[in-house]
């Protein structure tokens, strides 16, 4: 599919009771669509490196690059809407700030999560109206509220004295949310060290904001990126409703209660929405307005790197008799693998293009036995840290000029990459659509 103009959203709303039989047609339309991502995918990545000759391209023609079925964005969306249909989503955008996602994401209804003044300005220069936009920063920029105050963006969360008082210079009229204090221990990305507000400390807080006469209509709370354990949800709800009831013992008419992101994509999503649609249904009632702040769950999945093996070391043990690799390629941990520092991750790799044959998505013995060739995978820059995988096997011997391709690499991947040595941290974006049903919302 190639890159077109977006399609306006005014053009498009969403319209949930029109998902088809959502019920019972989701688990084949992503089964389906898997298949069909695995085919477009292939075929995208085949003909992009079929088309660099190491030998004769010029400079970069060979850097890394991904591929992004947007449509496997969308059944992310389908199976949101059927597991948490009480739950409207706001996207985390500090996840993928990719411009392509965000306009189908905002043309299919959802929210947005933004942290800074550039993030507003991506949803706000997209269309996004301001009522979409949650500053979800507890801790904000004086300039940013500023600017947030002139674009009307009202809603934004706190979780200090001191920020109540900056939002009473400078946005009075805000919409507040107080955010508390979680257990984050089963997740991925700790976030209960930086920020909320502890059960102890949340009257006084409503007490003060009460004093300046500000708007606190919402609690909110965040478990962790990449959260393990759906109890995790049902203690924040309970705490939740407890400020909710603090809240409305001192006149505040609360209306929103934010769950904050820390959603999988894997299996374990169904058994977390369970947990936590029950526990929104016993503690909150229907009049309540519930959001969330998913970021990985929508895009880690969706997007595919491909990356070209620069260099490569022999390291022979004549003691052992053994002998092993150093591969080096032209993106490492200083780039789109920065989620192997940030966000913990282990990224698989596979082989893509090796003595010249497509070898895409071949499952050979040497992927899953010890057998075969083994290597360990560095990045490009000249620190030692720079690894993006101690050791692996293939059943293949890889030479300079071959490719290997990681597939889940949508999530804090790109969004915090580095130039550090000089390398770039941006790469092309190729994007594919898995899903006929998606095309209205992306653009044909």
């Amino acid at each position: 599919m190639a890159p077109s103009a977006l399609t306006p959203i005014e053009d498009y709303q969403f319209n949930y009771e029109n998902l088809k039989s959502i019920d019972h047609s989701l688990k084949t339309t992503i089964d389906n669509g898997a298949s069909k991502t695995k085919q477009l995918i292939g075929s995208a990545l085949k003909a992009h490196v079929d088309n660099v000759d190491p030998d004769t391209c010029d400079a970069g023609e060979e850097d890394p690059f991904f591929v992004a079925d947007l449509g496997e964005v969308y059944r992310q969306h389908l199976r949101w809407k059927k597991n948490l249909p009480r739950v409207t989503p706001h996207y985390a955008v500090k996840c993928n700030p990719d411009k392509r996602v965000l306009s189908l994401l905002a043309n299919l209804g959802v929210g947005f999560d933004c942290a800074s003044k550039a993030e507003i300005d991506m949803a706000l220069n997209i269309g996004v109206q301001p009522e979409r936009i949650i500053y979800a920063q507890p801790c904000k920029t004086k300039s940013y509220v500023r600017y947030a105050a002139q674009r009307n963006v009202k809603q934004m969360t706190f979780d200090n004295a001191d920020e109540l008082h900056k939002v009473k210079q400078l946005f009075p009229d805000a919409e507040l949310f107080l955010r508390i204090l979680t257990d984050d221990s089963g997740s991925l990305c700790r976030l209960s060290q930086k920020f909320g507000a502890s059960l102890d400390s949340t009257a006084e807080l409503l007490v003060l904001a009460k004093q300046l006469e500000l708007n606190v209509v919402g609690v909110a709370f965040h478990v962790g990126s990449g959260a393990s354990d759906p109890k995790a949800f049902i203690k924040a709800v309970q705490d939740a409703r407890f400020v909710f009831d603090q809240a409305a013992a001192l006149g505040f008419q609360m209306h929103t209660l934010d769950v904050g992101g820390g959603f999988n994509c894997d299996d374990d999503f169904e058994t977390m929405a369970t947990v936590l649609s029950a526990s929104l249904d016993e503690y909150f009632p229907d009049e309540i307005r519930i959001i969330a702040e998913p970021g990985r769950y929508y895009v880690s999945t969706a997007f595919t790197i491909a990356c070209h093996v620069i260099a490569r070391r022999t390291i022979a043990d004549a003691s052992l008799g053994t002998t092993s690799y150093m591969l080096y390629l032209n993106d490492g941990a200083y780039g789109n693998f920065s989620s192997i520092i940030f966000d913990h991750q282990n990224p698989e790799p596979r082989l893509l293009k090796c003595g010249g044959k497509n070898l895409f998505d071949v499952r050979r013995p040497g992927y899953e036995t010890p057998s075969g060739y083994e290597y360990s995978i560095w990045g490009p820059t000249c620190d030692g840290i720079d690894n993006i995988s101690k050791c692996c096997t293939f059943a293949e011997v890889i030479n300079v000029g071959d490719w290997l391709y990681f597939e889940n690499m949508g999530a804090y991947t790109k969004c915090s990459a580095t130039r550090f040595n000089g390398f770039t941290d941006t790469h092309d974006v190729e994007y594919v659509c898995s899903e006929e049903d998606a095309l209205p919302f992306i653009g044909a």
